[in-house]
């Protein structure tokens, strides 16, 4: 059951751009790090990503290339949507 203050974090998570490329029009992705097969994350450790950094072949649920090569983990993108959060 998702709590109201949980809503509140996802809902302020999806006004902001992609944390990777910048664009509009965002999914909130549930951080995998430290995530067992077929867990899922807390809804407070979520960062904004486009569709294509999210599950395109490059992005997140694919090759995760973006990644590899701007050399970020997930942890790294939590990060800097804090930081975008507080701004």
């Amino acid at each position: 059951m998702t709590t109201a203050a949980e809503k509140r974090h996802l809902e302020r998570i999806a006004q902001l751009p992609c944390v990777l490329c910048g664009a509009h029009g965002v999914h909130v992705h549930h951080l995998r790090e430290g995530q067992g097969m077929g867990q899922r994350a807390s809804n407070f450790l979520v960062i904004p990503l486009c569709p294509e950094c999210h599950t395109g072949h490059l992005g997140l649920h694919g090759n995760r290339a973006l990644l590899k090569v701007r050399k970020l983990e997930e942890l790294d993108l939590l990060a800097l949507t804090i930081a975008a959060l507080v701004e």
